[in-house]
């Protein structure tokens, strides 16, 4: 039997994995929020895991902001070596390595609280990836999924992207990418209280924002 590859579509490797690095640091600001948001839920020496953190953004600001153990879990070696550059460069203690969010290497009972930033969409086994976080999460751990609304409006997407400052071709691109790519693989709220309640998890509650809904669950 074949192992499924976890992820869908391209694999975000090499130059694709840089390229979309190198745009991701223009939205620094929201990554800055979300990690002040995951701070607000912490206690000194959490242990935290963070999901498919690509270039490590969220979990390099959130080591900013308090004495975490932090680590990020990506299925890409390339997302995995640029993240751990770029903390070298913020000088931050986070520990970033390759995995599947379906088959995760830790312990079960191993983090406090564990969260996944605009990724969940791309999880070719969102059930599975929702019990692995189940199982290593403590008892009585949290669990923050953030993700692409299915029926987010062209408005929004707009005024999102625009936020960003980039140029006119950068700009453009991501609006095409947001609109055409992204959206189609995002999940509606019914989708996702399917895979929840297919899953482990019985305590969860999901916030609606124009762009994205935030998942909140409980062990």
């Amino acid at each position: 039997m074949n192992k499924k590859k976890g992820y869908k579509g391209i694999g975000m490797e090499g130059m694709i994995a840089k390229s979309y690095a190198k745009n991701t640091q223009k939205d620094i600001v929201e990554y800055r929020k979300h990690a002040e948001l995951v701070a607000d839920q912490l206690e000194e020496n959490d242990n935290v895991l963070e999901i498919a953190p690509g270039p490590g953004h969220s979990s390099i600001e959130l080591a900013k902001l308090g004495s975490f153990n932090i680590t990020g879990l990506d299925i890409s070696k390339t997302f995995v070596e640029i993240a751990q550059q770029n903390a070298e460069a913020e000088n931050v203690a986070v520990q970033f390595l390759q995995g599947n969010a379906s088959d995760m290497q830790f312990e079960a009972n191993s983090f406090d609280f564990i969260f996944c930033r605009a990724a969940f969409k791309n999880f070719e086994e969102p059930i599975e990836a929702l019990n692995e976080m189940y199982r290593v999460a403590k008892p009585n751990g949290k669990v923050l999924i953030s993700d692409l609304r299915k029926d987010v409006s062209s408005k929004s997407i707009d005024e999102y992207v625009d936020s960003m400052g980039m140029n006119i071709v950068d700009t453009l691109a991501t609006k095409l990418t947001f609109k055409s790519m992204l959206k189609s693989r995002a999940y509606t709220k019914a989708q996702l209280e399917e895979f929840i309640t297919k899953s482990d998890f019985k305590k969860y509650r999901i916030d609606i924002s124009p762009m994205e809904f935030s998942i909140w669950l409980e062990k």
